[in-house]
Order: C-alpha cells, then structure tokens, then sequence
C-alpha cells in the first residue's frame, strides 16, 4: 500500500461485565486522544449485527506514516482494557474507486 489515506478498521470483544466502562473509556478519551494526532481524520463505533467481534471502530486515516507519530505511539491500543480486550482483528482499506452514492436534490 503506498502511502495515501485508507480506512483501518478494528473489531473487538469484551467481557459483559466490563461493556459499559470500555464503552465509555472509547467515546470520552480514545476517540479523542487518537484524532487529536496527526493524520487520524474521523472515527466511527459500530456495534456488529452478526458474526465476529461485538465491537467495530472505523477511522479515515491520511496514510500509514500516522501510525508513527509520537503522539500517536503514546495513545494506541486499549489503555486499561488491554488485558481484557479479546477476538482482536483489523483491516485495512483502500478505495478501488469515487463514491458511488445516489444524487440527492
């Protein structure tokens, strides 16, 4: 992958008993810890209505060098949930093509 924006996408899961505090550990300070550095652009949870690992993460980022930041390597991961974060996967996507989305008046 050369060295453009792409979407990184992170899934996880979570003991229950420790949802509701991982949960708000994510919203109020990783979210904006990570877009608070360099090339992180957005960042979107989503809650899976399927297989895999409850929990998804989507971020645009600007390209792979935002992973190397100071303020980045001083942010990443799962802060006090390390340990207890389980079924960890991600990916990472890069556009094929433009937006396909329906005009809108």
């Amino acid at each position: 992958m050369s060295d453009e924006g792409f979407i990184h996408i992170v899934r996880v899961d979570i003991d229950p008993e420790y949802e509701a505090a991982f949960n708000a550990w994510y919203e109020q300070s990783h979210f904006p810890d990570l877009l608070a550095c360099p090339g992180w652009l957005s960042a979107q949870r989503f809650i899976s209505i399927g297989q895999g690992p409850k929990y998804a993460a989507m971020y645009q980022v600007a390209g792979l060098w935002a992973f190397e930041t100071p303020e980045f390597l001083k942010v990443k991961g799962f802060g006090p949930f390390e340990p207890l974060v389980k079924n960890f996967t991600r990916i990472q996507l890069k556009p094929l093509s433009g937006d396909h989305r329906p005009d809108t008046p």
